[in-house]
């Protein structure tokens, strides 16, 4: 009887000689550790001269069960092979039989879930993690020369790419990030207020949202956005080339990936992410005016001229270079994780993923970075 697709497994003949296995229900890959733990303990011990399976009864068999089948050749896992041959095959069955290399089997056995000690997942770990940090340092070495190489080479340049890449990381960005850096300066003062008011001190919110907004926020909120706006965009084209083989014939007609497909990207990402955190600049510090003007009986003229006193030209040019550092290496990271996919559109939505968290993670370190070295400079 067939319970639920779960097979039924018969065998018939005498030990040491030619012995039948006949099966019946489905043989696929939900059933794939059950059934080849069930043909194992049923032949162990009769050591088969000779093993004929019959498939008349399998309703439905995938290349999990097919492979199931051939690995019975290797019988108990020594030295000796199982004479072995398939009956009442029907030809969907036989095609997928034909599709696996028996020699190529061989020495290959079905393994369950195995324990791995913590010893094995540290060096799984540790050979994971120089593996990466080799193609990150391939990767950011062959983009850190095409610029030389764009120098020397101007016409060789695809400047149409990176007009349109300015375009969707810059013109497509402006309205996201406008809202959210107005609503992050208006938060800040309606929140700032509500202390220094006990205080008398309501003139200070100025202050304050202009240097938390320039110095910090408003670089950090930028590259933010742009890391899942952009960074992720970039990551899914160029795995989807990986996958589909564009990038091979790219290289097979002689062109540089990095310099054809990162380089315009990463420039790109560079020239407008600065002008980004400007008009993140500019409606940060607007939605913290409209908390001062309408709810602290501030003017805009006295607003405006107490956070200009609170910013300094150093700080604002600092982190407009702070956010080109940003963008550089958002568009990299994003370019970097898209050369590394492999498989099929799962891993082009990893490697997009993996490319936004690996993004952020790497602007709050080089935020952490620059804080402290322009700590130093500006005393």
């Amino acid at each position: 009887m067939e319970d639920h697709g779960i097979p039924v497994i018969s065998l018939s003949g005498e030990k040491g000689g030619d012995i039948l296995l006949s099966l019946s229900g489905r043989l696929t890959l939900e059933n794939l550790e059950m059934v080849d733990r069930e043909l194992r303990s049923q032949l162990a011990g009769l050591a088969p001269a000779s093993l004929t399976v019959d498939l008349a009864g399998v309703d439905y068999l995938d290349s999990a069960g097919a492979l199931v089948l051939v690995l019975l050749e290797k019988g108990d896992g020594s030295s000796r092979t199982i004479p072995q041959r398939f009956v009442n095959v029907t030809p969907q069955a036989e095609r997928i039989i034909a599709l696996l290399n028996r020699l190529d089997l061989n020495s290959q056995h079905l393994k369950s879930v195995e324990h791995f000690s913590i010893f094995e997942y540290a060096g799984e770990a540790t050979f994971y993690i120089i593996r990466g940090f080799r193609h990150i340092m391939t990767f950011f070495g062959e983009l850190l020369v095409a610029p030389f190489h764009a120098v020397r080479h101007p016409r060789l340049v695809r400047w149409d790419a990176v007009f349109v890449q300015m375009k969707r990381v810059g013109v497509d960005g402006l309205p996201i990030v406008g809202l959210i850096s107005m609503l992050v300066g208006v938060v800040m003062a309606f929140m700032s207020a509500l202390q220094l008011k006990q205080f008398g001190a309501d003139i200070y919110v100025a202050s304050l949202v202009g240097v938390a907004i320039v110095k910090e926020l408003g670089p950090m909120m930028t590259a933010i956005i742009v890391a899942g706006r952009s960074g992720s965009a970039f990551a899914a084209e160029i795995g989807t080339m990986m996958i589909n083989q564009e990038v091979d014939a790219l290289v097979t007609m002689g062109l540089n990936p990095v310099r054809y497909l990162a380089f315009p990207k990463v420039l790109a990402a560079i020239l407008v992410v600065p002008l980004l955190t400007m008009y993140s600049f500019i409606f940060g510090i607007g939605g913290g005016m409209l908390v001062g003007v309408l709810g602290l009986d501030l003017t805009v003229f006295t607003y405006v001229q107490q956070t200009l006193k609170a910013i300094s030209t150093f700080e604002v040019v600092s982190s407009l270079f702070k956010s080109a550092v940003f963008a550089a290496l958002i568009a990299g990271i994003g370019c970097q994780r898209g050369f590394q996919a492999r498989g099929g559109a799962e891993a082009v939505g990893s490697m997009a993923t993996s490319a936004v968290v690996s993004a952020i993670f790497l602007v709050i370190v080089a935020d952490s970075a620059f804080a402290i070295v322009l700590h130093y400079i500006s005393n």
